[in-house]
């Protein structure tokens, strides 16, 4: 599809469901919600549906009302594979009848798609697509798109930011995001239990692959009472680190771990995280893991050395 038959498509259809992806991100989020704001000015309505409500995102979530409806289309937004709607997926696998993502992994059997694989986040294609709705982008949903193309790219750090990436964000700044908050928000914000999460996670590190691999990870019992404000990014804290190509995140969850793969220097996570059944992107991307904790380190471990 194009991106004018996106929007064509769009246009023929009423009530709207914006599903998001479990553990949603600013990407995420920021996409539904810019989205469901645009078909709301047109005259449509959209609600977005959504595992996790985030308080790192309250401010996007306040700016909507979700409409009362009978859902007639569903839409998803930065979701690449049914398997992450979460708790949402025996309510809507095989019902997504609109696919807008941005991850080369993409796998969702929708009848219509539209993956922009160029884009360092699904934001950009919503940004594209809002205008050929016939809407406006209003303040509000410039700071949801804000949120999303700045969460993606690591605030413009990462290696997927491109010229496109900076004129979007520029032009969303033009038309008046609070990109200053944002940023603050998002990127400079820690609370005293996240910082003492870091610490912890910190004194457990776990190098390989002649200290080309570091692997961190979090336990139910050290996350326990925290929100996912608190536990969001910290799989970025690995590669940062000098001579580190590959970073490795394990979260533990209720059933089973969730692997977040960060890299650098060409390192393939998406290559990587396939081999578990997962993917993404070239420099970042996922997959879950069962077993105990130390089963699952040592597969990682293993599957490192290997690419390594």
């Amino acid at each position: 599809m194009t991106i004018k038959e996106v929007a064509e498509l769009i246009l023929q259809n009423n009530n709207f469901e914006i599903l998001t992806h479990n553990y949603p991100d600013g990407d995420c989020i920021g996409c539904a919600f810019a989205l469901a704001l645009a078909l709301k000015q047109i005259g449509k309505k959209a609600r977005v549906i959504t595992t996790d409500r985030s308080k790192k995102f309250e401010f996007i979530f306040s700016m909507y009302d979700a409409h009362e409806f009978e859902p007639e289309y569903i839409i998803s937004t930065d979701v690449a594979n049914e398997k992450l709607l979460g708790a949402n997926r025996k309510a809507y696998e095989g019902k997504i009848d609109l696919c807008i993502d941005h991850h080369m992994s993409n796998c969702i059997d929708a009848p219509n798609k539209y993956v922009d694989e160029k884009a360092a986040a699904a934001g950009e294609i919503i940004f594209e697509l809002i205008p050929l709705l016939g809407a406006e982008i209003t303040k509000e949903i410039a700071d949801c798109l804000y949120t999303a193309v700045s969460t993606d790219t690591g605030c413009f750090r990462y290696t997927n930011t491109t010229p496109r990436t900076m004129r979007i964000a520029a032009e969303l700044m033009d038309l008046g995001c609070d990109s200053a908050y944002i940023n603050k928000v998002m990127f400079e914000t820690k609370s005293k239990a996240r910082v003492e999460l870091e610490r912890e996670i910190l004194e457990n590190m776990i190098f390989c692959a002649d200290n080309q691999c570091a692997i961190i990870y979090t336990t139910r019992k050290m996350t326990e009472g925290l929100g996912d404000d608190e536990t969001e990014g910290i799989a970025s804290i690995p590669r940062q680190i000098e001579g580190v190509k590959m970073g490795i995140t394990v979260r533990e969850k209720e059933n089973d771990y969730k692997i977040s793969v960060r890299t650098n220097d060409d390192v393939d996570a998406c290559a990587f995280c396939a081999k578990f059944g997962g993917g993404g992107h070239i420099a970042a991307a996922g997959c879950t893991l069962k077993g105990d904790l130390q089963s699952v380190i040592d597969k990682l471990k293993t599957a490192a050395e290997e690419t390594l």
